[in-house]
């Protein structure tokens, strides 16, 4: 009775116009696919261009290069009995359009275009792509002609329609459509539509895997059905890290699921279940069934294919049968434990993969890192670590490709990674880059922290290299600049610290490209940059300084969260060096000490703390608020302060963040992972030139500030809470024209 049928979702490392790469991992997915005994494999989005190509999207030779590709899967034997989905750019009738391409047996089935766009966050895709907006619309496709020569097939259909085997019906979803409020699978799956796959190229961001998970499940769960959620994983070639996690669910479980991250190059999740459980499952809905009954058909495209076989009527399913959906006989869910990082854990591989895929397709050598001994630096060493011990690891569980990628970095064939502790002495050098204004204890905890990770490690000073700019600049000018604790005026004080910087900054250039040749390796070493989040938000850094570096690992993680990765790090590979770093203030180390003491602290310096810095970043860019609106969101989260005080703080910040909005375009390139990130290039698009004074929105706070003062003074004012009209302004955000107070 029952109609067994096994899926395949796929997880690819994919790299943007790599076509010869893509292709190869492809056709591995796709013979792992029917090795593992399946009928359907469906992948990533856009996996044979890359997903990152942004403007090449532009170029016929992309689209033409993507058709190429494509021909060499249709005449592949690998490709033979098995219906494959594949992504790719296709234009038709002029028109741009992100695609799957279905196929079976050198014979393409259906065209079938992405239908929403995304168009946030980190997403640009109107930019180069048109979503089909025809519903249950198929037109003619004309093929080129060397494809026509493979397939045999002049035209074949394009549009929003849905394949039709001998014994059940897969339809399609790409990516935001899963997100969208009326998202294609619910009318799908009134249409009788039995297997969705969706193939995606969602973006890591820390603590977002459940939402993804989450809605897999309730995909499954609200219409019935199986769902496939394939996914990308890996750089591919620019600021996000795609965060795999591809899964199979089905009636609202999920009974399979890759992993988030992985050094794996192809990655494939197979999952067999019955058919008829899904339609045991709809048919119980009953309001589910009176909507079917009158919802339109989809067209379809009929194949002469079955995707289950006599064979595997009888063979267990992933998918308990003889339960009740939701729960087993003792109550408990039969859901598949999925493994949900915690954020730390996310932190500790997410950015470590990112580094991975930039280290070895840039063909250098390793890193090089200026090591301060603050929490900053070591957490970039620490992700160091941790990208090792991952290298380690899968080469011990005999992946190929990490351990030839390996080989390559470090120049020797016969080299075999079985210590991350000797394999991180080999990939990162670390450096103390002190001055007369560093302490002691910074010099001590930054030796300590890379001799227990393993990094080749060296200590210089700078004084010699201070003087000597000093002394050029005196030469000239006759003058001689102090420090503010020396009589000097703020400027002075500024010059003097960012000289220290940016000093740093060249010396850490020069030693990363002679470094490897001291140590008789080919080859140079990728700069590391070790600026968060928040003091970009703040723009508490020098521009062009030690932060300027060919990839900043932290750039996108916030003071907080690395503080709570260092504690967990510091327990995972019992790291004893970090207990004094968790513990030690943060500062620049940029003005003189006094009396061998640190006299300069980073939240000092800032006026602003780095909890308030992150409160601010994710009401500015998360919830969209400008300087009132920001005020009035402030004003009850910070019950203890009073509204001047409040006042005063944000007006300190957005000055703050005027003044050093130029500093944004020259960001160094960091993994995406917090959504409030300040990075203009490709996510936070704003003016980086402002009028610091603020005065329209400024003198509107100030209007609120004297409203409330006279409530607080009135003889009259309640105890309970009390609605204050706003003036002087009309609101653009999910505020009431009133204040509640």
């Amino acid at each position: 009775m029952g109609r067994i049928v096994k899926v395949a979702v796929c997880t690819l490392n994919q790299w943007a116009m790599d076509f010869e790469g893509n292709l190869g991992r492809i056709l591995e997915s796709i013979d792992k696919a029917k090795k593992a005994g399946a009928t359907f494999r469906s992948g990533p989005e856009l996996e044979i261009s890359g997903y990152g190509c942004e403007d090449h999207f532009y170029e016929s030779d992309t689209t033409f290069h993507s058709w190429q590709v494509l021909a060499r899967l249709l005449d592949s034997t690998i490709c033979r009995n098995i219906i494959v989905d594949v992504g790719m750019p296709v234009m038709h009738k002029n028109i741009t359009y992100n695609c799957r391409v279905i196929f079976l047996n050198s014979q393409i089935l259906l065209i079938r275009p992405k239908m929403r766009m995304c168009d946030t966050t980190l997403y640009r895709e109107s930019r180069w792509f048109s979503p089909w907006s025809k519903e249950k619309v198929v037109e003619e496709f004309c093929l080129p002609r060397f494809i026509t020569q493979i397939t045999g097939q002049n035209v074949v259909p394009i549009g929003d329609a849905v394949i039709n085997t001998l014994e059940t019906c897969i339809g399609f979803e790409i990516c935001e459509e899963l997100w969208h409020p009326a998202s294609n699978h619910i009318n799908l799956s009134l249409d009788g539509v039995e297997i969705i796959s969706n193939s995606s190229a969602s973006v890591f961001a820390v603590r977002k895997a459940h939402e993804i998970s989450d809605r897999c499940k309730m995909a499954s769960a609200k219409c019935g059905g199986c769902y496939m959620y394939s996914n990308l994983r890996g750089c591919d070639g620019g600021r996000m890290y795609f965060n795999g996690s591809s899964s199979i669910s089905m009636n609202g479980d999920i009974i399979t699921q890759g992993k988030q991250f992985s050094l794996e190059a192809v990655e494939v999740n197979v999952a067999t279940f019955d058919l008829e459980d899904i339609r045991v499952y709809r048919n119980i809905i009953r309001c589910r069934t009176h909507s079917a009954a009158k919802s339109e058909p989809y067209p379809r495209v009929k194949v002469d294919f079955a995707l289950s076989s006599e064979s595997m009527s009888f063979q267990l399913t992933d998918y308990p049968t003889d339960l009740n959906p939701f729960e087993n006989e003792y109550g408990e869910s039969n859901e598949r434990k999925t493994q949900l990082h915690t954020p730390e854990e996310e932190i500790a591989m997410g950015p470590a993969c990112w580094m991975w895929d930039y280290l070895r397709r840039s063909c250098q050598g390793g890193f090089f890192l200026p090591l301060s001994g603050g929490i900053d630096s070591s957490s970039t060493a620490c992700l160091v670590y941790s990208m090792c011990n991952m290298i380690v690891d899968a080469v011990e569980q005999g992946d190929r490709q990490v351990l030839l990628d390996v080989q390559k970095i470090v120049g020797d064939y016969e080299y075999i990674p079985k210590d991350p502790k000797q394999l991180c002495n080999t990939l990162l050098v670390t450096c103390y880059m002190g001055t007369e204004n560093s302490s002691v204890e910074t010099k001590a905890r930054a030796t300590e922290l890379a001799s227990q990770i393993g990094s080749y490690h060296r200590n210089i000073v700078l004084d010699t290299a201070v003087s000597a700019i000093l002394g050029i600049f005196q030469q000239v000018t006759k003058l001689t600049p102090k420090f503010r604790v020396h009589g000097g005026s703020p400027r002075e004080n500024l010059a003097l610290q960012n000289i220290q910087a940016r000093l740093r900054m060249v010396l850490s250039y020069f030693f990363a490209q002679l470094m490897l040749w001291v140590r008789n390796r080919p080859g140079g070493l990728l700069v590391l940059g070790s600026s968060n989040v928040d003091e970009a938000l703040r723009g508490y850094f020098t521009k062009y300084d030690c932060s300027s570096a060919d990839i900043n690992p932290i750039g996108g993680i916030s003071k907080d969260d690395l503080k709570n990765f260092i504690a967990y790090f510091r327990v995972k590979y019992n790291i004893t060096a970090l207990d004094k770093i968790i513990k030690a203030p943060a500062t620049a180390e940029l003005e003189p000490l006094q009396d061998g003491q640190l006299a300069q602290l980073d939240e000092v310096d800032m006026g602003m703390t780095y909890k308030e810095l992150s409160t601010y970043g994710k009401l500015r860019k998360i919830h969209c608020a400008g300087p009132f609106s920001m005020f009035c969101k402030l004003v009850p989260l910070w019950s203890n302060s009073t509204p001047k005080e409040v006042a005063d703080k944000v007006k300190h910040f957005y000055r703050c963040y005027a003044i050093n909005r130029h500093k944004m375009t020259i960001l160094t390139p960091s993994c995406h992972v917090e959504s409030y990130s300040p990075e203009d290039n490709r996510f936070d698009l704003r003016p980086f030139l402002y009028n610091h004074t603020w005065k329209w929105q400024f003198d509107a706070i100030d209007e609120q500030v004297y409203q409330m003062s006279i409530l607080e003074n009135t003889s009259e004012k309640r105890k309970d809470a009390t609605l204050v009209p706003i003036k002087h302004c009309n609101l653009q955000t999910n505020l009431d024209s009133t204040l509640f107070v």
